[in-house]
């Protein structure tokens, strides 16, 4: 199963003062209740590496992000999108090279069920997708980023010790923060990765 979900219509969702009216509603089951949008951007470019059977470098030149609790989804204006489950979501950090970016590693493997799938896990062998979204401000970056954090921690790789960290870290208040290098902050072997994309910025979106 791929990482990446081809769709032709974007997920239900509801806005966070209608779910906490929904939630205060004492619905029989929670379940039902549509996810929360944290963020969207209109106005967005983004490019896939190796590129999605069906979706074309014209579907990728504009469209709108939508990073909701459930899935982050993009909807081209050709009408055409894609969805992702954030636990195959396994970097992401901010490029500020020539073309100022959210850079994404997506894990290919990390929705496969099947046996071969399972073996190749434990084999430490994993199929990667790149996905760089790019908006038209460079100043829209940190919203998406904090929101794409926010989003991931409500959904924990059940393949990660408890110990792990994130690519992000959370303050007490519940605010996250990206490291910067100072005080006594060490980074995960996710974040050094990150670190070291951010400050090479080999990787270009197109």
């Amino acid at each position: 199963m791929p990482s990446v979900h081809l769709i032709d219509a974007i997920p239900h969702f509801v806005s966070s003062e209608e779910h906490r009216s929904l939630v205060a509603s004492t619905p029989v089951s929670f379940s039902d209740i549509p996810p929360v949008i944290r963020y969207k951007e209109d106005d967005v470019a983004v490019s896939i590496d190796p590129p999605l059977k069906g979706f074309s470098t014209e579907d990728a030149a504009r469209g709108t992000l939508y990073v909701l609790t459930s899935v982050l989804a993009f909807m081209s204006t050709t009408g055409r999108g894609f969805q992702i489950e954030y636990p195959t979501i396994t970097l992401h950090a901010i490029s500020r090279g020539d073309t100022p970016s959210i850079y994404c590693q997506l894990d290919e493997s990390a929705t496969e069920e099947d046996p071969a799938a399972i073996q190749a896990e434990e084999d430490g062998v994993s199929d990667m997708r790149e996905l760089s979204i790019v908006p038209r401000s460079p100043e829209s970056l940190e919203p998406i980023f904090e929101a794409l954090s926010q989003c991931a921690s409500l959904h924990p790789d059940k393949h990660d010790d408890e110990d792990d960290l994130d690519d992000a870290f959370i303050e007490d208040d519940g605010t996250f923060e990206t490291f910067t290098g100072d005080g006594d902050q060490e980074l995960s072997e996710v974040g050094r990765v990150r670190s070291d994309f951010i400050n090479d910025n080999r990787f270009a979106p197109y």
